[in-house]
């Protein structure tokens, strides 16, 4: 499932230079990291330029938490040139024909586009810029709801008592699923009625308003300076005023309001529903590890828009830099983005996801970025293996962590992929998992929806409305755990491109290494009663920062 939240939890609040890599066992040089405790705290609010670029500002000059990318290009990157460097994007599909990316897809060189051969043999008819597993597949069940759908026949209305001894592990998995499954449509029901009835009180406060000041766009002050309304009157005023604070104008957030409205109905009618089965129209099985070669090479998928999220991820990392339009992405032109389309709307498979990391590993990335994540896996071991072969070919994954505001190392909040054996040990060293910070530097820093964990989040890193490209040459502010793992994302290629005798496990180390720290207490899960020092939320206490990297990564001999 796609890590990014909306502004659904804002409403539901209103509403409620090249050298040889050191041995891996050797220990890393060290940089001193600035004490930044002593920072001013920036006052004022953002201005749309900062708002914008938030992600790439210095914490010491400009008193945002950024990862000092501007600072990298101005004082660390003239006179320098790197090699080329592909990043695998595992997500949603990407507009690979917007105006900020299309420069940067990756163009497979082995493969002659358009003669319906498989030129390089690698099992894949005409991948020229990566591969779609999912085909014309947009929506998908959520995990809990397929592990239902696949045992009911077998496990309905039964006891544990009724079940041998072999199957009691997966009947167990059968009711917890069960039980999730009734909260969540419980919870979304619940929450589509409140969203339902603040939309009614829209339609009835604001059209009396419209009709009053003349205008469709008013401010909370022009509310405030109608002359003496009456006692209906005053509830708009004093409603439409409350939504003021989560958007700049009302029609603007009616909009944001719509889209919750039916995000949560298409939830309702697709991912909670038992008997529709998606992955027919793909002619595949899921859950045979041996059958290959399904899907097809349009790697947009189906419709643009299903695209939102990958291409807003892969804007992150990599748009073009300085072309006058738009945004800058992390990555320089050194960079090429791989799409492996292979998230729905609902859950991934496992299948597909190990299968993408293969083709990532396979086909030359360095890099690859999973923005996604589920609570239950039926076939873990197939991405496992593929997060150890992705390991022993020296490529890193950069995870992100998710957007539950749960402590990750309580084993009940295990997350999927991860790379965890028992919890605290991992499985490789190349999987670099990520929480989200916001632009405001203090005990508000840690996103409120940002998942956390001392054993199994490695680094924080810019993930509050990140500004990047969407599909059909649009921009957009999107935010989550998904934005924090490409802004790492980036950082990590333009490692390896700058410094490419360096593996991937010493360059997940100096990213959690080199980051900026802060002995701060923090607000976390958004529960202003329940608070943490910064240090303690993640295994390496930071928050990634780019020029710190480039400057541990240049004393590395």
């Amino acid at each position: 499932m796609k890590l990014h939240t909306a502004k659904s939890l804002m409403i539901l609040a209103a509403a409620t230079a090249l050298f040889t890599a050191c041995d891996s066992a050797a220990p890393l040089v060290t940089v001193p990291v600035e004490n930044v405790d002593t920072n001013p705290l920036k006052i004022g609010s953002l201005s749309e330029a900062e708002e914008k670029a938030w992600s790439y500002k210095d914490l010491v000059s400009d008193t945002i938490p950024g990862m000092s990318v501007e600072k990298t290009y101005a004082e660390l990157l003239p006179g320098k040139s790197g090699s080329k460097v592909i990043v695998a994007v595992i997500d949603s599909g990407v507009d690979i024909n917007h105006p900020d990316l299309k420069n940067k897809i990756w163009t497979n060189p082995k493969e002659i586009a358009g003669n319906g051969k498989d030129d390089d043999n690698n099992g894949y008819v005409d991948d020229i810029h990566g591969w779609n597993f999912l085909g014309d597949i947009e929506e998908e069940h959520l995990e809990f709801r397929r592990i239902i759908r696949r045992y009911d026949a077998q496990f309905k209305g039964k006891t544990i008592a009724d079940v041998p001894a072999n199957q009691k592990e997966i009947f167990q998995t059968y009711k917890k699923a069960l039980a999730e499954h009734e909260e969540k449509v419980t919870e979304v029901q619940q929450t589509k009625q409140r969203y339902d009835q603040i939309m009614a009180q829209l339609n009835r406060s604001h059209p009396a308003v419209v009709k009053e000041l003349g205008k469709e766009d008013y401010s909370a002050e022009e509310l405030k300076g109608i002359k003496n309304p009456d006692a209906e009157m005053q509830n708009h005023i004093g409603f439409l005023s409350q939504m003021l604070n989560y958007e700049e104008t009302i029609p603007k957030f009616i909009d944001v309001l719509q889209k919750e409205i039916d995000k949560f109905s298409d939830q309702l009618s697709n991912n909670f529903f038992l008997d529709k089965d998606y992955r027919t129209v793909l002619g595949d099985d899921p859950y045979n590890w041996n059958t290959r070669g399904y899907g097809n090479n349009n790697v947009i998928g189906p419709d643009p828009e299903g695209a939102r999220h990958g291409t807003h991820v892969a804007g992150i990392i990599g748009a073009q830099r300085d072309n006058g339009i738009g945004m800058n992405g992390v990555a320089n032109d050194n960079i090429r983005l791989m799409v492996l389309r292979a998230v729905p709307d609902g859950d991934e498979y496992d299948k597909d996801i190990a299968l993408a990391i293969r083709y990532a590993v396979d086909n030359g990335a360095k890099v690859i970025n999973t923005s996604f994540g589920k609570y239950y896996a039926q076939n873990p071991e197939w991405v496992y293996e593929a997060i150890e072969y992705a390991a022993k070919n020296d490529v890193l994954i950069v995870n992100a962590a998710g957007n539950e505001g749960l402590s990750l190392d309580d084993p009940t909040n295990r997350v999927y992929p991860n790379d965890q054996l028992d919890n605290v040990t991992e499985m490789a060293d190349t999987f670099l998992t990520v929480g989200a910070i916001g632009p405001k530097y203090g005990s508000d820093v840690v996103a409120s929806f940002s998942n956390y964990g001392k054993s199994n989040v490695d680094v924080f890193a810019p993930g509050v409305k990140i500004w990047a490209t969407t599909p059909n040459n649009t921009y957009s502010f999107l935010q989550g755990t998904s934005m924090a793992s490409p802004n790492t994302a980036g950082v990590a290629a333009m490692l390896r491109s700058y410094y490419p005798n360096i593996k991937a496990n010493r360059i997940k180390e100096i990213i959690m290494k080199s980051g900026l720290t802060t002995g701060t207490s923090v607000v976390v899960g958004g529960d202003p009663a329940n608070s943490a020092k910064f240090s303690a939320l993640s295994k390496s206490g930071t928050m990634v920062n780019m020029y710190n990297a480039f400057k541990l990564a240049s004393l590395q001999k």
